[in-house]
């Protein structure tokens, strides 16, 4: 196709990337205002900034400190992240360098896992945090996201591994190499965008989970997603400085993907193109 066909494309794709764009900046826009221009409807898009809604979520006004929880999310997501890879990685390899018998009815048990609604297991999951004394205990958050992501994980990095070329893996066995210097020096260099966008993905969404935190949690190990909601009161919604508490939880996020975004382009689109 020539480039002038290619611009209607470009542009469709430039209108997505805008109009997913504009919740978060309209977002940003609402944290810098005071409560009654947020408030406002319409609301006043030309009211005058200011930052008292990052000063009063960092406790300026005397009201609970955002940092224990930040702190917690910080701790369940990299936890969790860091066991997922050590578990998924050698997982994967089984399942695709290595096959092991029926490998294909592993993958179909690894994808099983996630048929069952997350709110269908939160009952028992409750029950087996309150009779192990795991209540609000910030290593259980880890241990659970850990599961959660670990289906998700394993189907990533097969498709990843499988694209390695045989001749490497040959190449390193007839050197000597065994399985965790074949894993630490051949295999992971190789897949490390597919590790980086698995990585990031499972960070994500440890991040961003809410149900299971709300639920197990409380004082001690609430996380960031469970502070938000102390912004909805029975005194009424605190938009701006509930849009400033989101802001800066979206943060790690947005910094992650950013950090990692050549290796998230390169891992998602590993073996996409022959």
């Amino acid at each position: 196709m020539t480039r002038r066909a290619w611009r209607p494309w470009g542009a469709l794709a430039w209108f997505a990337g805008i109009l997913f764009f504009l919740p978060v900046a309209w977002m940003v826009l609402t944290s810098l205002h005071s409560e009654s221009d947020a408030a406002t409807n319409p609301p006043s898009v030309l009211a005058p900034l200011t930052f008292s809604g990052y000063a009063e979520f960092f406790g300026a006004d005397g009201g609970a400190s955002p940092w224990p929880p930040l702190l917690n999310s910080v701790t369940a997501s990299v936890g969790s992240t860091i066991l997922v890879l050590l578990l998924a990685v050698p997982a994967a390899y089984a399942l695709s360098i290595r096959p092991v018998q029926k490998w294909s009815d592993v993958l179909f048990f690894f994808l099983s896992t996630k048929m069952l609604p997350v709110v269908a297991g939160l009952l028992p999951i409750y029950l087996i945090a309150q009779y192990t004394g795991l209540l609000d205990n910030i290593s259980f958050l880890v241990v659970l996201y850990t599961s959660m992501n670990l289906p998700i994980a394993v189907w990533l990095m097969r498709s990843f591994l499988a694209e390695i070329p045989r001749e490497m893996l040959e190449a390193a066995a007839l050197d000597g190499a065994g399985l965790i210097t074949t894993l630490r020096r051949v295999v992971a260099p190789v897949a490390m965008p597919g590790i980086a966008a698995t990585a990031l993905i499972c960070f994500i969404f440890s991040w961003n989970e809410l149900l299971f935190a709300r639920v197990l949690t409380g004082v001690v190990a609430g996380t960031a997603p469970v502070f938000l909601t102390g912004f909805v009161t029975s005194q009424g919604l605190f938009l701006a400085k509930m849009c400033a508490a989101a802001t800066v939880v979206s943060l790690p996020v947005l910094v992650a993907g950013f950090a990692a975004q050549d290796k998230l382009v390169q891992g998602l689109s590993l073996g996409a193109v022959k």
